[in-house]
């Protein structure tokens, strides 16, 4: 399952860089979960084929992440997001109950709701 969610994510990434038939064939692979019969049905090519062509589009998914690193770039600004937007609700949380300051409480607003529109 992890495998699914890592291709599907790259295709987002670099599903552009594929030859348009690598990239259908692997969409309906891994987005629309088709079989590899049902896929050569519908491409009219062997299921060996199907099969192939799947194979050399995941290669180059992941060697275009290991070279550009784009995924693994997104998933770290997004958990640091994570990170920013839970210690500006820990920093909220201890005004309101402590110190109370309407300019702290008013930066940790701002900080909140710039993580939120980041990561929409």
């Amino acid at each position: 399952m992890a495998k699914n969610l890592e291709i599907s994510l790259l295709l987002d990434f670099y599903g552009d860089m594929l030859t348009d038939k690598q990239r259908e064939v692997i969409e309906y692979y891994y987005n629309d979960d088709l079989s590899l019969s049902e896929i050569a049905d519908n491409q009219g090519i062997t299921r060996q084929g199907v099969r192939d062509s799947i194979k050399r589009a995941e290669f180059q998914l992941l060697d275009m992440e290991e070279r550009l690193g784009l995924a693994r770039r997104f998933r770290e600004m997004m958990d640091g997001l994570e990170q920013i937007s839970s210690a500006a609700a820990q920093i909220k949380d201890y005004n309101d109950h402590f110190i109370y300051s309407h300019e702290l409480e008013d930066n940790v607003k701002v900080i909140l709701d710039l993580t939120q529109k980041l990561c929409e």
